[in-house]
């Protein structure tokens, strides 16, 4: 048996309970309190430039471009993108869509989840790296906070330090550039659904109704709270994502990989130190992967679920290489089997464009082609057709049977138009209504419609009917079907 040292650690006795109440620590035992969760421990991430840094700065600044930036384009007489809740119409540039237009919705998610499945498969979590706002707001906020409080290293020093004047100054600026971020970013997104012209005007005045209060503070604080305090906490242990992205990997999945052959043993040495002699790895240990990571992990200990693919790592050990000396690529896209069999880069390529992912690219081009094809071909207006409840089959002047109807024409484009209403479906059947007929752009127009047949035309009962409706300048008709009761 191998002989056991005592330990140093202190210990908490485990003792048997009594009816008479617990029993008492044998004498000398020394009692402790202890942790069962550990504390958050801040993350300082480190600045890093390089090849991935540049891309994801290009995709923050194209993302927010596009945010803040299409709320203010004009389309004609309107704002080029409003979804309009309270009169139930999207506008997308030339698009008019309606609530009836929830199948272009659907397909817009459906997108969304086969592009997801897709650049998983093919290269781990580029969404979360690049794109996801949780990512893109937390590098606004860490690039305001080195403005304002300097690098990695200041701001440890000066978090660690008591509190001065200097640092009671640069606390607050950071935070009131954090908050003005974050009340733009809520505004912004109101402005999405209240024309941001009259929003402005509004906020201004301090005149904002009761709702876009609501939203441009509650979306403006989930922006300062998650970019400014939460950050890696979020993607660790909010975002879904993050747990079940392991099913869309495999082996041959692109992903920030350590190269644990050519790194280890890890360890200091000097520039011209001769490895082979020292029996040491490329890896100079210098932490530097840990200090620049997001989510504080260290890179050489493998793949972890807390990885966001960023790239960060691989920049700043591609500097030190350049430093040392040695080639680049320690740290670096790749897969799994491609670092384990030493793959070439035509050869990892080859694997990654697997069955799955063609299987993917082929599903998502079939969807985005329908997609492209129902929005091209749809028609530019819609009909609903309601039976008047509060009129039933009647008989009026000569003999002849008459149902009320109720017709909802939507016009879904950018100028008035004229439409027509016709019906078929029963000898002898006729339609009265509204002689002019004319719906303005983008509105809606409810019109009462008349249907009558001659008495004999029909036996008793329900008997199916077709509406056409017809816009002459547009050269499209919509069938709409419906029922016409004949009384006993």
């Amino acid at each position: 048996m191998a002989n056991i040292t005592p330990s140093s650690n202190r210990v908490i006795p485990i003792v048997e309970s009594s009816d008479k109440g617990p029993i008492e620590p044998p004498a000398g035992a020394d009692a402790e309190l202890i942790a069962l969760y550990e504390a958050h421990k801040k993350i300082y991430p480190r600045s890093v430039s390089g090849f991935f840094s540049r891309w994801r700065w290009a995709t923050v600044f194209l993302t927010q471009l596009v945010f803040y930036g299409v709320p203010w384009l004009e389309w004609g007489q309107r704002q080029a993108v409003l979804f309009d809740l309270g009169a139930r119409r999207f506008y997308i540039f030339g698009l008019v869509l309606y609530p009836q237009d929830f199948i272009y919705l659907t397909g817009l998610l459906v997108i969304s989840a086969f592009s997801l499945f897709l650049f998983t498969a093919v290269a781990g979590r580029l969404w979360c790296g690049y794109a996801c706002p949780q990512t893109v707001y937390t590098e606004l906020f860490l690039w305001l906070e080195k403005l304002t409080e300097g690098d990695r290293s200041a701001r440890m020093r000066r978090d660690a330090g008591p509190w001065t004047a200097e640092k009671l100054a640069r606390k607050f600026g950071k935070h009131l550039l954090w908050l003005a971020l974050a009340l733009w970013t809520g505004f912004t997104f109101v402005g999405y659904f209240t024309p941001i012209h009259e929003l402005g005007a509004e906020f201004l005045q301090l005149s904002l109704g009761p709702w876009e209060n609501f939203w441009v503070f509650f979306y403006g604080f989930a922006t300062y709270g998650n970019a400014g305090f939460m950050r890696e906490q979020v993607c660790k242990h909010m975002c879904p994502y993050a747990r079940f992205q392991s099913a869309m990997f495999d082996k041959d999945t692109l992903i920030v990989t350590y190269d644990r052959e050519r790194g280890e043993p890890r360890g200091a040495r000097s520039k011209k130190a001769d490895l082979t002699t020292l029996n040491l790895g490329a890896c100079v240990d210098c932490t530097l992967c840990v200090q620049v990571c997001p989510t504080g992990i260290d890179i050489r200990n493998g793949l972890q679920y807390e990885c966001i693919g960023c790239g960060a790592c691989a920049d700043v050990c591609d500097t030190v290489m350049d430093k040392v000396g040695y080639p680049r690529g320690l740290v670096r896209y790749s897969t799994e089997n491609a670092v384990s069999q030493h793959w070439t880069r035509s050869q990892t390529w080859r694997h990654v464009l697997r069955p799955r992912v063609l299987v993917y690219t082929a599903v998502l081009g079939l969807v985005v082609c329908a997609m492209v094809a129902g929005l091209a071909l749809r028609t530019p207006f819609k009909v609903d057709v309601v039976r008047d409840r509060g009129s039933l089959a009647r008989i009026v002047g000569g003999g002849r049977i008459e149902n009320v109807y109720r017709l909802q024409i939507m016009n879904a484009t950018e100028l008035a138009q004229t439409y027509t209403i016709a019906a078929e479906g029963l000898p002898g059947l006729t339609v009265s209504y509204d002689e002019h007929l004319i719906v303005e752009a983008t509105q809606a127009r409810w019109v009462a419609v008349r249907v009558q047949i001659p008495y004999e035309a029909a036996q008793p009962g329900s008997h199916a009917i077709h509406f056409k409706i017809s816009a002459p300048t547009l050269e499209r008709t919509v069938a709409e079907k419906s029922v016409f009761i004949v009384p006993r």
